[in-house]
């Protein structure tokens, strides 16, 4: 029995070598496999390719150049000319073995490992500079063992041809420090307006830091104004690691490294130096995020975009100028960004994240996330818009505009008044929010709602909201909204906003070229009653200042105490989106998105429409029209009144079937107004619907009810003539009861919104 153990514990153990064995033959094979692809595919030495840069080139929708991203901020300077301290700082933070590996630093690797296992930080890459230049130089950003293994290679080679002073030298007049600075001798011109051999302690050490991530480190950058208390120290936090660093390998003292971290920096901003810089940012941030910084600024990419220099030299233009905006707050003026998009494709014509460009790559309104609320210019997205896609409602749906309350949360309208019964279309035009709110909560659902907003491209987290989301409280962003409202102009096809049309090498190498993904989000028929309610809102409701004078659709938007104003709207050619609030929420209690946002829309959309053709929303089959009762929506019963026939749009088959029976004949005295008697002399007959015991008191435009007394003036004595009419302010209809503009059928005073 014992031999027979032995002879299986001996077995098995040949068994655990075998596989081991093969195994570890694999992983040979696929070593020298890999080598060997990697030396077959590496790119050609090019000695130049380490000391020269070529920018990359943008291109319009015509294909013309427009602006290059590069080197037009570059200073070569001489490593003799470059003060110890300097170098000190870079050798400290990048790679402090550098005069004494051959390209690549095994020792360095090890430690880097070592110290990202014990939990100490990343703050020394295991890349030495010699591969950091190589990796500007030659090749792409794509962190793969190929190209790492092509990165050691090349960076053995340029060991072998060259100095450590000289790959230094070619290192720091590469390197990208933000603020379109190349080289260390820009960054100190840029920053500080010095040259380098005048810079201090303080000063490069806060520069040695930027090129980990000069979008990230760049001290004079804007940052999110949301995260402003993080971001800011996040600059400083880095140039205290490179003090530590320098402090560590023996550079500095650490009285030195504390005296130079206390020192307060005071820094220049660089201004800008290229056209469309807006929409230049936006390309730029794209192309980082696939390619890499260095790529970006050094390899001579060809950019073709869909820019149209025209309409974005008009919105850039009409973005600062300062009456365009509400006056300004303790000295401080709200900000402003637009975007416009061609809403047949969703190619962006025109952006501008702000109403005064002043950094590189700074705090981008129109793009950048979480955005701000949108407030009722999310309603045809979340409300109505579902509601019309998955209920079949229209235009001439009704609801009851009248007081309500979801848990703690109560809606309500502009000044407070209620209407009572009202269309679909008065309520948007007037933009009624407790009715968009009961379309959301009673009738389309959040998720349903949330359902149809993600086909326009938002993402609704169903965990974080309640019923306040009916008057767009999801934060969202001016080109998010731009989308949206595109898709409403192109007959419910959504496409995802696009600016770069194709990117090629400096080679001529195609990296990428878009490819369309165009989805229908919502059914042509429910686009275009949209399409038509919102040309109402343009025509005779809150986005009258937008209206051009030839087919126009859009929504108006206010948040609450007028944080965030909003006007979004489109003609069958372009689409637009403009956004007026503080970086820090503030309160413009004067301004509303039918004012001022609105106003900058139509100048912005006039000139850029000069030479397009008048042309109108295209109807799609289906849509058909129908008459109904105004008060109950129905088919018009026998007591319907001709001034309470609505007629309007409906998809086909959705026209209600059921007759109104919601009035009765009833006969008014004319003297006193309440219910005629036998005796009263002059009677006028009236249609009236059924008095409605759970209406609320403070619906003040509700329709006339039947009155709750019967006339008592007049009796067999007194037949009342020659009788003095009585005032009856209870039951008289009051169709407008405040002075202002009213719409068309007197359902009350329009909002500013």
């Amino acid at each position: 029995m014992v031999k027979v153990r032995k002879h299986r514990k001996l077995k098995g153990r040949r068994l655990l070598a075998a596989i081991g064995l093969s195994v570890l033959i694999a992983l040979v094979l696929y070593v020298i496999v890999l080598l060997i692809i990697s030396i077959k595919d590496i790119p050609a030495w090019n000695s130049e390719a380490l000391v020269s840069t070529n920018s990359t080139l943008i291109y319009d929708k015509d294909d013309k150049l427009v602006a290059k991203i590069g080197t037009e901020n570059r200073v070569p300077i001489s490593i003799e000319d470059l003060p110890a301290m300097a170098k000190h700082a870079f050798l400290a933070t990048e790679d402090h073995r550098f005069y004494e590996h051959h390209g690549i630093d095994f020792y360095g690797i090890m430690r880097a490992v070592v110290t990202d296992i014990a939990g100490g930080g990343k703050h020394q890459g295991a890349s030495t500079i010699t591969q950091q230049l190589v990796k500007l130089s030659f090749l792409k950003p794509d962190k793969t063992f190929k190209r790492k293994i092509q990165e050691a290679i090349l960076a053995i080679q340029v060991e072998h041809y060259y100095s450590k002073d000289e790959i230094l030298e070619m290192y720091l007049n590469k390197i990208y420090f933000g603020e379109g600075a190349y080289g260390i001798q820009a960054a100190a011109q840029s920053y500080f307006k010095k040259d380098i051999g005048d810079i201090t302690l303080a000063e490069i050490s806060m520069l040695a830091g930027i090129p980990k991530s000069p979008n990230y480190y760049s001290p004079t950058a804007e940052k999110d104004p949301d995260l402003t208390k993080d971001q800011a120290h996040q600059s400083k936090m880095r140039q205290k690691i490179v003090l530590q660093l320098m402090t560590e390998y023996g550079y500095i003292t650490a009285a030195m490294a504390e005296d130079a971290y206390k020192t307060p920096l005071e820094y220049t901003k660089s201004p800008t130096r290229y056209p469309y810089p807006y929409f230049v940012d936006y390309i730029t941030e794209i192309l980082i995020s696939k390619y890499g910084e260095n790529q970006i600024y050094s390899s001579g990419l060809k950019v073709h975009t869909t820019l149209d220099p025209k309409i974005q030299t008009i919105a850039e233009n009409v973005m600062s100028e300062n009456s365009n905006y509400p006056p300004a707050k303790n000295g401080s003026m709200p900000q402003g960004a637009a975007v416009i998009m061609d809403p047949t494709n969703s190619f962006i014509r025109a952006l501008v994240g702000g109403r005064e460009h002043t950094s590189r790559l700074g705090w981008n309104r129109a793009t950048q996330k979480p955005g701000r609320q949108p407030g009722s210019t999310f309603k045809p997205i979340i409300d109505y818009g579902p509601a019309i896609e998955y209920l079949g409602y229209g235009p001439a749906t009704v609801i009851d505009d009248s007081p309500v309350k979801y848990g703690n949360y109560e809606p309500n309208n502009f000044n407070r008044s209620y209407s009572g019964p009202i269309t679909l279309r008065r309520a948007l035009v007037n933009s009624v929010n407790v009715v968009a709110t009961k379309l959301l909560v009673e009738h389309v659902t959040i998720p349903k709602a949330a359902e149809f907003a993600g086909k326009l491209g938002f993402a609704i987290n169903l965990r974080s909201v309640g019923a306040s989301l009916a008057l767009g409280t999801e934060e969202v962003t001016p080109l998010q909204m731009a989308g949206a409202y595109s898709a409403f102009a192109n007959r419910g096809v959504y496409n995802e906003p696009v600016a770069i049309l194709k990117v090629e090498g400096s080679d001529g190498t195609i990296l990428e070229e878009y490819t369309p993904r165009p989805r229908q989000a919502m059914k042509s028929t429910t686009a275009y009653l949209l399409t038509n309610m919102m040309e109402s809102v343009t025509k005779e409701g809150t986005g009258r200042n937008a209206y051009l004078g030839r087919p126009t659709a859009g929504k108006t938007g206010t948040t609450d105490d007028g944080k965030d104003i909003w006007f979004a709207g489109y003609t069958p050619n372009l689409a637009g989106v403009v956004w007026i609030g503080y970086d820090q929420p503030t309160s413009m209690r004067e301004a509303y998105g039918g004012g001022y946002p609105a106003k900058i829309f139509n100048k912005i959309m006039r000139q850029a429409h000069t030479e397009i053709p008048v042309a109108n929303f295209q109807r799609p089959p289906g849509i058909v029209s129908g008459t109904v009762d105004r008060m109950s929506g129905l088919l018009p019963g026998p007591n319907t009144p001709q001034d309470q026939l609505v007629t309007d749009l409906f998809v086909a088959n959705t026209i209600p079937t059921t007759v109104d029976t919601s009035r009765v004949t009833v006969e008014i005295c004319t003297v006193t107004g309440l219910l005629a008697n036998e005796y009263c002399p002059e009677t006028i007959t009236r249609y009236l619907p059924k008095n409605d015991e759970s209406s609320s008191d403070l619906v003040e435009n509700s329709p006339e009810k039947i009155p709750s007394e019967t006339c008592a003036l007049h009796n067999i004595n007194n037949t009342g003539e020659a009788q003095t009419p009585v005032p009856n302010t209870q039951n008289t209809p009051v169709n407008n009861p405040n002075p202002g503009i009213t719409d068309k059928n007197n359902r009350g005073i329009i909002p500013p919104d």
